[in-house]
């Protein structure tokens, strides 16, 4: 398929996740890097208890709220 072809496809809406190889697919800058933080035990506690309410492992609340605060920093930053 010529990509004038493909591009039409997509343009109206049509799925052309079949044309696609989506083992090979990556999103740009969102490699993992593993990193070691040292927390108080109070801020271990809390993060627990609030993963533990919601339903989430630590590791995931941690990943959400600094991802959520850098894009509030960032929107700020725009202003």
């Amino acid at each position: 398929m010529k990509a004038e072809e493909f591009d039409q496809k997509f343009d109206s809406g049509e799925d052309i996740t079949s044309y696609l190889d989506l083992s090979t697919i990556r999103r740009p800058g969102y490699e993992q890097r593993r990193v070691n933080v040292d927390f108080p035990l109070w801020v271990i506690e809390a993060l627990d208890r609030e993963a533990e309410r919601i339903g989430v492992t630590r590791q995931s609340i941690i990943k959400v709220w600094i991802a959520e605060r850098l894009e509030q920093h960032s929107q700020i930053k725009n202003l």
